[in-house]
């Protein structure tokens, strides 16, 4: 067991400057809430289990798009390009309408809407919630994975979207 020392914590800017110098990739968490579709940009995405296939992402416990998620029956994980940072600055903004225009998509299977010209759609169910700190950590079970393209990831870094460029 690891013991922490009273008063210890770094404060929250000083930790969010160190963390900002981590890439990361991009999704757009997007599910249908009675018939409403609801979506956030996630940049804590990760792979959790191949037996069985998890992903997981962390969720704001503020939210005001987290309590319409949560109660959705399934849930798509968008996996975005490298030219899509408009898509997941629109996903990320407050008080707009996140699925008009110029959003392009549709209902997958399942009705979770499904962003055009995503490499990749994961279609999950939810496994497992755990509150953590200010947020809530989501797993969950990938019962469809559908793989459109082998493009370039977008990446989160230093409070922007960029591009990966691979070593030569």
């Amino acid at each position: 067991m690891t013991e922490t020392l009273p008063g210890r914590a770094v404060d929250g800017e000083r930790f969010r400057t160190a963390l900002a110098g981590h890439a990361a990739g991009v999704v757009v968490i997007t599910a249908q809430d009675e018939g409403i579709p609801v979506g956030l940009t996630a940049t804590s995405f990760s792979s959790v289990s191949l037996k069985p296939p998890l992903v997981s992402f962390y969720v704001d416990q503020a939210s005001t798009t987290w309590p319409r998620l949560r109660s959705a029956d399934h849930f798509a994980v968008n996996v975005l390009t490298s030219d899509q940072g408009e898509l997941a600055a629109r996903f990320a903004r407050k008080g707009v309408d996140r699925f008009a225009e110029p959003t392009r998509w549709r209902p997958g299977l399942y009705g979770a809407p499904l962003l055009s010209d995503a490499s990749a759609h994961l279609i999950c169910l939810p496994h497992t919630t755990v509150e953590v700190g200010d947020h809530v950590l989501v797993v969950g079970l990938v019962s469809e994975a559908t793989v459109h393209g082998t493009g370039r990831p977008l990446l989160y870094h230093q409070g922007r979207f960029g591009r990966f460029i691979p070593h030569p």
